[in-house]
């Protein structure tokens, strides 16, 4: 089974995430990211979140980073610091399910 850790603080965004089916570890302690996503297959944060620019380079495979979409500078930033996929939120939030792993045992 493929292994997700997410750090999305916001409620209503984990609510969506939490809503594809899968079986995804959140994170709330954003210093914590990167050893609980250690053997992960897939990571996925919240790039509006103070602090995550910051931790993304130590994060290793697949990272997929939301914002907002008007924040260009934000999401040009998430890709020099190593995230894989960069999406604007609501470009996020309508490919999930394309966009998680199959879950396989």
């Amino acid at each position: 089974m493929s292994r997700i850790v997410a750090y999305v603080p916001d409620l209503m965004d984990r609510s969506r995430v939490t809503a594809s089916g899968k079986a995804i570890t959140f994170v709330s302690d954003l210093a914590g990211l990167p050893a609980a996503a250690a053997d992960a297959d897939l990571v996925v944060v919240d790039l509006t979140r103070p602090g995550v620019l910051e931790v993304v380079p130590a994060l290793a495979g697949q990272v997929i980073g939301f914002a907002n979409h008007t924040e260009r500078e934000l999401m040009d930033s998430a890709r020099t610091a190593g995230c894989t996929t960069v999406l604007a939120r609501s470009a996020f939030f309508s490919r999930l399910n394309e966009l998680l792993p199959p879950d396989v045992p």
